[in-house]
């Protein structure tokens, strides 16, 4: 009888998989303090580096924090932490527009028509201020990528659901670099950021009067748009992602 060849891992990884695994079963929560790496280190019986190490991976993956040179906690990941990976992932894999745009006609329309019955009167001002302020770098001839980053995540969050959020900021990393691409090209950059705003007006006045259909529907026509857009400037709806626009390697900032 043959045995199959033992995969064994090293020290460092067990260390970080066994931390996890109690974070995981709740019976490490967010905000405990963890061991030091001396404490941790005699725990497991292993060397502070092999800790460090461990620790390290937990980091990247943020389920633990260190703020301030202050002792590690225990932390609730925030779905722009976990992105990175999966965005780095659709460009290995040679994902093309198409396929984002595809998959974000699912996902926007469904956020803005859960958000009509959800959102509250802060994010309802939130979501005005930034209409206001993307009219603003328009007649400023300023970028409003950022504004439209936001309005997007906006509607998001406020459509309640944590597992929409964390299914859609992957694809979102790589949509808006092609959002940029499109805005500067000489056949759409006049109309494009026009066309936008008065979308995303109208959808907020959707959310304003809890309109879930209406919502949705506008959610998809400015979705249909960005697709013409692409169109219109004759790019190549099944080229792969730009290699350069996967996101840095460190966790992007929260927002």
């Amino acid at each position: 009888m043959a045995f199959a060849r033992l995969a064994i891992l090293p020290t460092y990884k067990v260390v970080s998989d066994t931390i996890e695994r109690e974070i995981l079963a709740g019976r490490l929560n967010a905000g405990d303090i963890l061991p030091t790496e001396t404490e941790l280190a005699d725990q497991f019986g292993v060397t502070r580096h092999t800790v460090r190490e461990g620790i390290r991976i937990l980091e990247q993956s943020g389920l633990v924090r260190r703020e301030a040179g202050r002792r590690l906690y225990v932390a609730e990941p925030h779905y722009g932490d976990l992105a990175p990976r999966l965005s780095r992932a659709m460009v290995m894999q040679r994902v093309t527009f198409r396929e984002l745009w595809e998959v974000s006609m699912d996902l926007e329309p469904s956020a803005a028509a859960h958000a009509a019955g959800r959102i509250d009167a802060s994010r309802l001002a939130q979501l005005r201020a930034n209409v206001e302020a993307t009219e603003e770098a328009i007649a400023a001839g300023a970028s409003i990528i950022p504004l439209d980053v936001a309005f997007h995540i906006l509607v998001a969050e406020a459509a309640g659901n944590r597992a929409l959020l964390l299914a859609r900021e992957p694809v979102t990393q790589l949509f808006y670099p092609a959002l940029e691409r499109l805005f500067r090209h000489p056949k759409t950059s006049a109309v494009g950021p026009r066309r936008l705003v008065e979308a995303h007006r109208r959808i907020v006045e959707a959310l304003a009067d809890g309109d879930a259909a209406v919502a949705r529907e506008w959610m998809r026509k400015h979705m249909v748009d960005f697709r013409r857009g692409y169109d219109t400037a004759g790019l190549d709806l099944d080229e792969a992602l730009d290699p350069t626009a996967a996101p840095p390697a460190a966790p992007p900032p929260r927002r």
